[in-house]
């Protein structure tokens, strides 16, 4: 039977997510420190310098295995995400477990996802079928085919471009908790609560404050690379769930609440092929490590933080359509975005002016 959402028990819901994600996550740290299984420091993306043991994304799932038992619906849909989300933590954790010997080449993990992806689409009916973009309408659906591979390529996607922003305490989970966040609000607003996608985003968004708890810098434990995918396996899956049930309307929305991280990998993307190199060649010039040149990495942190809710807030004001207050958080925004091209080694390297 499907479990309702209301006023009442939202905070049920984040409530016993967030305390079980808490006891979780400490239990996967002492496990990891006993099993050995840390972060080493290197040359080329690290910037801790001691070891931090991982396992702290095995927290976050558990608390999520929780959520989805007690609060979530039991259909084909979702048995489709728990075997699309525990396929990509078995992937994502014996990554963690072998990167200091034999790093698993990117080709088969990307493999892995294409499988999960196809799971969730094939098996559990999740696709998108057409979009709205500043008052447009494309129906993708008139193409056999093509909302499916679509699809399997937005889970794709956002799983990696979650996974390259996670290099700086604090930075993946409270990306990621924002958009949980900023999902349960516009449901709210938009009197959503009974769909899927919101009780989703509810679970999840307790379930990684909990690791927050422990990742806020000084980080006393990692996520890896099996809690990185997986937060960005769930993110895509609440992204197709929001159109499906209508609380996405627009393209936009999710496109501003992941700005961050879309941006960030396509300045890599566009950054390493003006120098060479590799798209999956790592380096430390990340936003965050741009930022870090000047600041903590608690302040590096909250500014992250800051644009992020900036973007956030626009999408709230566009689903309530002020558009006043979006105009201005659009310039505002741009910006941003034209400073960070412009006077940071995020996209050219100034150093050689």
């Amino acid at each position: 039977m499907k479990y309702m959402v209301n006023g009442h028990n939202i905070f049920l819901i984040v409530g016993a997510c967030f305390v079980s994600s808490l006891i979780f996550v400490e239990i996967m740290r002492r496990v990891a420190i006993f099993l050995k299984i840390l972060d080493i420091p290197n040359e080329k993306r690290k910037i801790q310098k001691n070891p931090v043991p991982l396992l702290g994304g095995l927290g976050i799932f558990f608390a999520f295995l929780l959520g989805y038992m007690i609060f979530a619906p039991k259909n084909n849909l979702m048995l489709a995400v728990l075997i699309g989300a525990f396929l990509i933590m078995l992937l994502g954790l014996f990554d963690d477990m072998t990167k200091c010997s034999t790093p698993m080449p990117n080709k088969y993990k990307v493999l892995v996802q294409l499988i999960v992806a196809a799971i969730v689409v094939f098996y559990g009916g999740l696709e998108l079928t057409k979009i709205t973009l500043f008052g447009l309408t494309i129906d993708f659906s008139k193409i056999p085919i093509l909302p499916e591979l679509l699809s399997m390529l937005i889970i794709v996607a956002t799983i990696n471009a979650i996974n390259l922003i996670d290099g700086l305490d604090g930075l993946c989970g409270g990306i990621a908790s924002i958009y949980f966040l900023t999902i349960s609000i516009i449901g709210f607003i938009l009197n959503k609560f009974g769909g899927l996608d919101i009780i989703l985003s509810l679970i999840m968004l307790g379930s990684t404050l909990g690791y927050l708890v422990h990742n806020f810098p000084p980080a006393r434990v990692y996520q890896g690379d099996a809690g990185s995918t997986f937060l960005g396996f769930m993110i895509s899956v609440i992204f197709l769930l929001g159109f499906k049930t209508a609380t996405l309307t627009s393209l936009i929305i999710p496109l501003l609440i992941l700005a961050i991280p879309i941006m960030d990998t396509l300045f890599a993307i566009i950054r390493r092929k003006l120098k060479g190199q590799p798209i999956d060649h790592a380096d430390k010039e990340h936003l965050h490590h741009q930022l870090l040149k000047h600041f903590s990495k608690k302040s590096s942190l909250l500014v992250i933080y800051a644009v992020n809710l900036l973007f956030s807030v626009t999408t709230i004001f566009y689903v309530l359509h002020r558009k006043v207050e979006v105009t201005v958080c659009y310039v505002i925004l741009i910006f941003i975005v034209l400073y960070l091209i412009l006077k940071t080694d995020i996209i050219f390297d100034r150093s050689k002016k």
